[in-house]
Protein backbone atom coordinates (compact mmCIF):
# COMPACT_ATOMS: atom_id res chain seq x y z
CA UNK A 1 0.00 0.00 0.00
CA UNK A 2 2.86 2.32 1.23
CA UNK A 3 4.59 1.92 -2.20
CA UNK A 4 1.19 2.98 -4.23
CA UNK A 5 1.20 5.77 -2.78
CA UNK A 6 4.44 6.53 -3.75
CA UNK A 7 3.86 5.74 -6.94
CA UNK A 8 0.59 8.43 -6.65
CA UNK A 9 3.35 11.11 -5.11
CA UNK A 10 5.73 10.60 -8.68
CA UNK A 11 6.96 13.46 -10.10
CA UNK A 12 4.63 14.36 -13.46
CA UNK A 13 7.61 16.51 -14.96
CA UNK A 14 7.01 19.96 -14.89
CA UNK A 15 9.29 20.87 -17.74
CA UNK A 16 13.20 21.53 -17.39
CA UNK A 17 14.84 23.33 -15.02
CA UNK A 18 16.11 26.64 -14.95
CA UNK A 19 17.76 29.40 -13.51
CA UNK A 20 20.65 28.81 -11.00
CA UNK A 21 20.67 24.66 -11.03
CA UNK A 22 22.66 22.41 -8.67
CA UNK A 23 23.52 18.95 -9.84
CA UNK A 24 25.12 16.39 -7.00
CA UNK A 25 25.25 12.89 -6.80
CA UNK A 26 25.51 10.39 -3.76
CA UNK A 27 25.12 6.83 -2.82
CA UNK A 28 22.71 4.94 -0.92
CA UNK A 29 23.63 1.83 1.40
CA UNK A 30 23.85 0.25 4.69
CA UNK A 31 26.43 1.39 7.08
CA UNK A 32 29.02 -1.36 7.66
CA UNK A 33 29.11 0.05 11.47
CA UNK A 34 25.67 -1.07 12.06
CA UNK A 35 25.88 -4.79 10.50
CA UNK A 36 26.30 -8.20 12.11
CA UNK A 37 29.24 -9.50 10.95
CA UNK A 38 27.98 -11.92 8.64
CA UNK A 39 25.91 -9.37 6.71
CA UNK A 40 29.16 -7.14 6.57
CA UNK A 41 31.20 -9.95 5.19
CA UNK A 42 28.28 -10.38 2.34
CA UNK A 43 27.23 -6.92 1.77
CA UNK A 44 30.31 -5.25 1.62
CA UNK A 45 32.80 -6.16 -0.38
CA UNK A 46 35.20 -2.92 -1.14
CA UNK A 47 35.40 0.76 -0.49
CA UNK A 48 33.84 3.68 -1.42
CA UNK A 49 30.50 3.51 -3.51
CA UNK A 50 30.90 -0.13 -3.83
CA UNK A 51 27.44 -2.12 -2.76
CA UNK A 52 25.91 1.26 -2.83
CA UNK A 53 23.29 2.38 -5.51
CA UNK A 54 23.94 5.55 -7.06
CA UNK A 55 21.38 8.25 -7.13
CA UNK A 56 21.28 11.62 -9.06
CA UNK A 57 20.10 14.48 -8.02
CA UNK A 58 18.98 18.47 -10.27
CA UNK A 59 17.92 21.28 -8.04
CA UNK A 60 16.72 24.27 -8.85
CA UNK A 61 17.48 27.04 -6.34
CA UNK A 62 13.80 28.33 -5.22
CA UNK A 63 12.27 25.60 -7.00
CA UNK A 64 11.99 22.15 -7.71
CA UNK A 65 14.43 19.07 -7.72
CA UNK A 66 14.25 16.10 -9.09
CA UNK A 67 16.24 12.62 -8.33
CA UNK A 68 16.90 9.09 -9.59
CA UNK A 69 18.59 6.03 -9.09
CA UNK A 70 21.27 6.13 -12.13
CA UNK A 71 23.94 2.91 -13.19
CA UNK A 72 26.63 4.72 -12.44
CA UNK A 73 28.35 8.05 -12.34
CA UNK A 74 29.92 7.73 -15.49
CA UNK A 75 30.15 10.93 -17.80
CA UNK A 76 27.53 9.89 -20.57
CA UNK A 77 24.82 8.88 -17.18
CA UNK A 78 25.01 12.16 -15.75
CA UNK A 79 25.32 14.75 -18.53
CA UNK A 80 22.62 12.80 -20.06
CA UNK A 81 20.58 13.31 -16.97
CA UNK A 82 21.60 17.06 -17.25
CA UNK A 83 20.55 17.66 -20.73
CA UNK A 84 18.14 16.05 -20.48
CA UNK A 85 16.16 17.87 -17.08
CA UNK A 86 18.06 21.13 -17.47
CA UNK A 87 17.65 24.08 -19.69
CA UNK A 88 20.15 24.91 -22.43
CA UNK A 89 22.22 28.51 -21.21
CA UNK A 90 21.01 27.98 -17.49
CA UNK A 91 23.69 28.48 -14.29
CA UNK A 92 25.10 25.16 -13.70
CA UNK A 93 27.15 24.14 -10.41
CA UNK A 94 28.80 20.83 -9.75
CA UNK A 95 31.16 19.66 -7.90
CA UNK A 96 34.63 18.70 -9.06
CA UNK A 97 33.62 15.24 -10.31
CA UNK A 98 34.96 14.62 -13.76
CA UNK A 99 32.33 13.00 -15.27
CA UNK A 100 30.45 17.05 -15.20
CA UNK A 101 33.44 18.17 -17.65
CA UNK A 102 32.66 19.57 -21.05
CA UNK A 103 28.88 20.45 -19.75
CA UNK A 104 29.72 24.40 -20.35
CA UNK A 105 29.30 24.13 -23.83
CA UNK A 106 25.41 24.38 -23.32
CA UNK A 107 25.58 25.78 -20.05
CA UNK A 108 27.05 28.17 -17.83
CA UNK A 109 28.99 25.77 -15.65
CA UNK A 110 30.77 26.40 -12.40
CA UNK A 111 32.06 23.73 -10.42
CA UNK A 112 33.38 23.95 -6.49
CA UNK A 113 36.05 21.83 -5.80
CA UNK A 114 35.26 20.17 -1.70
CA UNK A 115 38.49 19.21 -1.54
CA UNK A 116 39.42 23.35 -1.13
CA UNK A 117 35.94 24.82 -0.16
CA UNK A 118 32.34 24.08 -0.28
CA UNK A 119 31.23 27.84 -0.53
CA UNK A 120 32.45 30.43 -3.04
CA UNK A 121 29.66 32.96 -3.40
CA UNK A 122 26.80 31.56 -5.62
CA UNK A 123 29.26 28.39 -6.80
CA UNK A 124 28.01 25.05 -4.22
CA UNK A 125 26.05 22.62 -3.97
CA UNK A 126 24.39 23.26 -0.62
CA UNK A 127 20.66 23.13 -1.78
CA UNK A 128 21.19 19.35 -2.79
CA UNK A 129 23.32 18.08 0.15
CA UNK A 130 20.35 19.37 2.44
CA UNK A 131 18.43 17.09 0.37
CA UNK A 132 20.49 14.27 0.74
CA UNK A 133 20.61 14.78 4.33
CA UNK A 134 16.62 14.75 4.98
CA UNK A 135 16.05 11.87 2.53
CA UNK A 136 19.33 9.29 4.49
CA UNK A 137 18.06 10.70 7.48
CA UNK A 138 14.48 9.75 6.46
CA UNK A 139 15.97 6.19 5.49
CA UNK A 140 17.84 5.59 8.36
CA UNK A 141 15.27 6.92 10.81
CA UNK A 142 12.10 5.98 9.15
CA UNK A 143 12.45 2.87 7.09
CA UNK A 144 16.55 1.97 8.53
CA UNK A 145 16.86 -0.48 5.48
CA UNK A 146 16.08 -0.45 1.92
CA UNK A 147 16.40 -2.95 -0.85
CA UNK A 148 17.89 -1.06 -3.89
CA UNK A 149 15.05 -2.75 -6.33
CA UNK A 150 12.39 0.05 -4.33
CA UNK A 151 14.77 2.47 -3.86
CA UNK A 152 13.15 5.08 -6.50
CA UNK A 153 10.16 4.72 -5.25
CA UNK A 154 11.59 5.89 -1.90
CA UNK A 155 12.86 8.42 -3.85
CA UNK A 156 9.51 9.79 -5.20
CA UNK A 157 8.45 10.13 -1.84
CA UNK A 158 11.02 13.07 -0.62
CA UNK A 159 10.88 14.48 -3.63
CA UNK A 160 7.55 14.93 -3.41
CA UNK A 161 8.12 16.15 0.40
CA UNK A 162 10.81 18.50 -0.84
CA UNK A 163 8.87 19.99 -3.70
CA UNK A 164 5.67 20.71 -1.98
CA UNK A 165 7.03 21.99 0.72
CA UNK A 166 5.60 25.37 2.53
CA UNK A 167 7.52 28.22 2.13
CA UNK A 168 6.86 32.04 2.34
CA UNK A 169 5.35 32.22 -0.80
CA UNK A 170 3.15 28.77 -0.10
CA UNK A 171 2.47 27.89 2.80
CA UNK A 172 1.49 24.55 2.79
CA UNK A 173 0.42 22.09 5.50
CA UNK A 174 0.18 18.37 5.37
CA UNK A 175 -3.76 18.45 4.74
CA UNK A 176 -2.61 20.40 1.63
CA UNK A 177 -0.05 17.22 0.71
CA UNK A 178 -2.49 14.81 2.19
CA UNK A 179 -5.27 16.86 -0.73
CA UNK A 180 -2.06 16.57 -3.60
CA UNK A 181 -1.28 13.32 -3.15
CA UNK A 182 -5.12 12.06 -3.10
CA UNK A 183 -5.46 14.22 -6.40
CA UNK A 184 -2.97 11.93 -7.74
CA UNK A 185 -3.75 8.65 -7.35
CA UNK A 186 -6.59 8.22 -10.18
CA UNK A 187 -5.64 6.30 -13.48
CA UNK A 188 -2.38 4.88 -11.69
CA UNK A 189 -2.39 1.17 -10.88
CA UNK A 190 0.37 -0.75 -9.14
CA UNK A 191 -0.22 -4.54 -9.09
CA UNK A 192 1.71 -7.21 -6.44
CA UNK A 193 3.67 -8.77 -9.44
CA UNK A 194 5.30 -5.59 -10.52
CA UNK A 195 6.09 -4.58 -7.30
CA UNK A 196 7.44 -7.56 -6.49
CA UNK A 197 9.54 -7.61 -10.20
CA UNK A 198 7.51 -9.94 -12.02
CA UNK A 199 6.72 -8.15 -14.36
CA UNK A 200 8.90 -6.07 -16.50
CA UNK A 201 6.95 -2.71 -16.36
CA UNK A 202 6.74 -1.45 -12.84
CA UNK A 203 3.65 1.17 -13.39
CA UNK A 204 0.53 0.14 -15.04
CA UNK A 205 -1.98 2.63 -16.03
Amino acid sequence: MLHRIRLAMQDENFGKLGGHVEVDETFIGGKARNMHLDVKQRRITGTGGRDKTAVMGILERGGYVRAQVVPSRKKSVLQAEVKKHVETGAALYSDALLSYDGLAQDYAHQVIDHAEKYVDGKVHTNGLENFWSLLKRGIAGTYVSVEPFHLFRYLDEQVFRYNNRATKDNPLNDADRFDMAVRKIFGKRLTFASLTGKTADATCF
